[in-house]
């Protein structure tokens, strides 16, 4: 199966990797923000032999901003604690607010404020340290399809394209600027709308221009 924009539309999942990812074999890319290294490197070789890619390992909560505007980002695990002048907590609102992303809290604390302040940010699972595979496992699987259920549920209106992109599109148009968004290949898009491959790659290239993006993540972004 295997996430600097308004956030309304990122939730109906960017890139083909929604479906594909999400609800077959379940792999996504995840950056590791995590500042104790041998723990880091601990979660990356597990993460990896369960099939996921690591797109980098974070010791820095400053950084970690730079490092999370990475556009094929699907995960993010966070550690609560992270040093720098921004806390996991901080990093959490910025992630849900600004990229709505979903994330997962790591963190060595249980005691009651922690885990409030946690908890209003809305992550999408909490590991404790010290933590095996099977635990990183479940969050990561859960965490992977609550967010791609979420997405499912959220549609794409012709009026909210107008009214916040001042764009009008055709019906083919629209019909595969859905299935661009939903996840559908290039091949699956074709077979629904009874047209070629090459049909869709050109409706694809005036999509993009029309959006004045390059490619669909951008455009999923940018929709937001």
């Amino acid at each position: 199966m295997v996430l600097k924009f308004p956030w309304r539309l990122r939730t109906i999942k960017y890139q083909e990797k929604v479906k594909t990812k999400y609800l077959t074999a379940m792999k996504a890319t995840i950056l590791i923000v995590e500042d104790e290294g041998l723990i880091a490197e601990d979660i990356k070789f597990n993460l990896e032999k369960l099939g996921h890619v690591v797109s980098g390992i974070v010791m820095n909560g400053d950084r970690a901003l730079d490092a999370i505007a990475n556009p094929d980002i699907d995960l993010v695990l966070l550690d609560i604690n992270i040093k720098g002048s921004l806390s996991g907590i901080d990093l959490a609102e910025i992630i849900r607010t600004k990229y709505r992303l979903p994330y997962i809290f790591l963190t060595a604390s249980t005691d009651d404020y922690t885990l409030n302040k946690a908890k209003a940010t809305l992550p999408y699972g909490y590991i404790v340290k010290p933590f095996n595979e099977l635990d990183l496992k479940v969050n990561v699987d859960f965490a992977l399809h609550k967010f791609n259920s979420e997405n499912e549920k959220l549609t794409l209106s012709r009026t909210y394209i107008s009214d916040h992109f001042n764009v009008l599109l055709s019906d083919r148009e629209f019909d595969l600027l859905k299935a661009f968004v939903t996840g559908s290949s290039y091949k699956e898009a074709a077979e629904t709308l009874h047209i070629s491959v090459n049909t869709v790659k050109s409706y694809q290239k005036r999509i993009y221009q029309l959006f004045e993006v390059s490619s669909k993540v951008e455009l999923i972004k940018k929709l937001g």
